[in-house]
């Protein structure tokens, strides 16, 4: 008899974002016709850009002639954009081969297929507050996971410390949910500690474009030893409106061995086996983002979240409300007033103005007490949002 994998009983019953759409579902359905103000799942709200599109269509047209249609592409990446990456890396002063660099259907798959790399008996840090995905992912596969709970105290910015014993180390910055970003000393720290453990650092830098502070690294590999400890994933879901066009790249160097075997050459073997690669289409489409047009246009799109960012912490201000991230980050971490439970606030704000948000208790228990407004929403709803949130707080 065929036997499931036994640790799917130890997730929890549904996914957070599962709960937070069937409650606002539930809601609407209650209150037909109430204007919902979505700030909560982080989903972009402004289209691809002019390069973008326009490489999309060239693409399209490439596969109606004979002469340039693509079938199956290179289950590591195109040549074109692979090398396109690594001269995007070069220019912060990241040197990387193309073939150190693995293209993908975006970071959160990647997230959880880059654990085929590591057997089951490894064990996972997770920092909390942290992307349910992180812990979801090692608990399917029945691996040990060690919490490291962050807070206020260490503006959610952990060190590592002697008696941490896990084998790979997840560091999201800047960090989803809570906006904070390790500056150049503290990700040594993790740099170090990893090389002299043993252990490896799993780096999400999903969210690596929202740095505007300059002191602020943006890869994990301008850190000296990063390239024998680590493997970065990316997306280009926030950093270039890809959220419904699955678009990745993970960055493995050819320096990072663990126990005589090569994890870049690891990782070929897995993605020649397990994969097709990513389409032609999408990976022109993808190659425009790097071009110099393709970076003006896509950060004069993450200037207007950023504006969105402003909207909500200025109305934050006005209220007396603490938190943290909106600068370097798209999420804004504020705590619960009047001592409320995260999903206490959540129904709080749903019911009174109509506004969603993200409870902080489905980032780990070290969320709970606060509340992420993603600031991926519309111009006009951030600003709708900020004044309900002012007039409701000022009574």
């Amino acid at each position: 008899m065929i036997r499931p994998n036994k640790y799917y009983s130890e997730l929890k019953d549904s996914y957070l974002f599962y709960n937070i759409a069937q409650k606002t579902k539930a809601y609407v359905e209650q209150h037909p016709g109430t204007k919902l103000l979505r700030m909560g799942i982080g989903d972009v709200s402004l289209p691809l850009c002019d390069a973008v599109i326009r490489a999309l269509h060239e693409a399209v047209d490439d596969q109606a002639s004979k002469n340039s249609f693509h079938g199956y592409m290179p289950e590591c990446g195109a040549p074109f954009l692979r090398e396109k990456i690594a001269e995007h890396y070069e220019k912060r002063g990241v040197s990387l081969a193309a073939d150190e660099v693995f293209v993908s259907s975006g970071a959160s798959d990647e997230l959880g297929d880059i654990l085929d790399l590591f057997e089951r008996s490894s064990s996972a840090l997770v920092i909390e507050p942290a992307y349910p995905a992180y812990v979801d992912a090692n608990v399917m596969a029945g691996r040990k996971i060690v919490h490291l709970s962050s807070s206020e105290e260490n503006s959610f910015l952990p060190e590592p410390s002697e008696d941490i014993k896990a084998d790979l180390l997840y560091i999201c910055s800047p960090n989803n949910p809570t906006g904070a970003v390790f500056s150049r000393e503290q990700l040594q720290v993790w740099v170090d500690f990893a090389n002299e453990n043993g252990s490896l650092i799993l780096f999400d830098a999903a969210y690596e474009a929202f740095i505007e502070d300059e002191t602020l690294p943006h890869s994990i590999f301008e850190l000296d030893g990063a390239k024998t400890c680590a493997i970065e994933i990316c997306s280009l879901s926030k950093t270039a409106g890809f959220t419904g066009t699955r678009l990745g790249y993970t960055v493995i160097p050819k320096a990072l061995k663990r126990n005589g075997m090569n994890l870049n050459e690891m990782w070929v073997r897995n993605r020649t086996t397990k994969t097709n690669g990513v389409s032609y289409i999408i990976q022109k489409g993808g190659a425009a983002v790097f071009t110099e047009e393709g970076q003006r246009q896509i950060h004069e799109n993450i200037q207007i979240y950023k504006k969105n960012a402003k909207i909500l912490m200025k109305a934050l201000d006005q209220i007396g409300m603490w938190y943290c991230g909106g600068k370097n980050a798209p999420y804004i971490w504020m705590r619960c007033p009047r001592g409320m439970k995260s999903w206490e606030f959540f129904d709080y704000l749903l019911h009174k103005i109509q506004v969603v948000g993200t409870p902080g208790e489905g980032f780990g228990a070290a969320g709970e007490g606060y509340f992420r407004f993603s600031t991926f929403g519309s111009p006009e709803d951030t600003k709708e949002a900020a004044e309900r949130i002012v007039t409701l707080f000022s009574k």
